[in-house]
Order: structure tokens, then sequence, then C-alpha cells
């Protein structure tokens, strides 16, 4: 059960990140070097977003698995 929980918890914390955080830092971040062509600012600007959807995944991922805990199964030697 708790690694059900971690994969809601990731798949909702993707999907907030994507939807309100990865295309501005994305943009931010790739106003922040010069280029010499389109191309390079492109790749600047998709690697940030990807970046920034990994750690939404990672951030809920983590989230989900400390609230699942306690929904562990298995027998505990109390």
């Amino acid at each position: 059960m708790r690694y059900l929980v971690a994969i809601i918890f990731a798949i909702v914390g993707a999907a907030l990140a994507m939807k309100f955080l990865s295309g501005p830092v994305a943009d931010w971040a790739a106003l922040q070097f010069k280029y010499e062509s389109s191309d390079e600012a492109e790749n600047i600007n998709q690697l940030a977003y990807m970046v920034v959807n990994l750690a939404g995944l990672i951030v809920g991922w983590t989230i989900g698995w400390v609230i699942g805990g306690p929904l562990r199964g298995g027998s505990r030697a109390d």
C-alpha cells in the first residue's frame, strides 16, 4: 500500500510541477545565458523544464512514501 500511495503522490507532484512551476522556471533559466543559436536556447529551456518535472516527481514520491509509512503491510513486533 505504501508504494501505491507514493506513486499517486509522485504523479500528483509531477502534474503540479508541470502546471505551475516548469514553464516559468524554464523560461527564467533560459534567459540567464547568451546563445549563438535559437536551438541552444530551446535545449536549455527543455532541459530546465524536464529537471523541474523530475524534481516534482521526486518530491511527490517522498511525501507519499512518508505518508504511506503507517499503511505498510506486515506484522510489527511491539
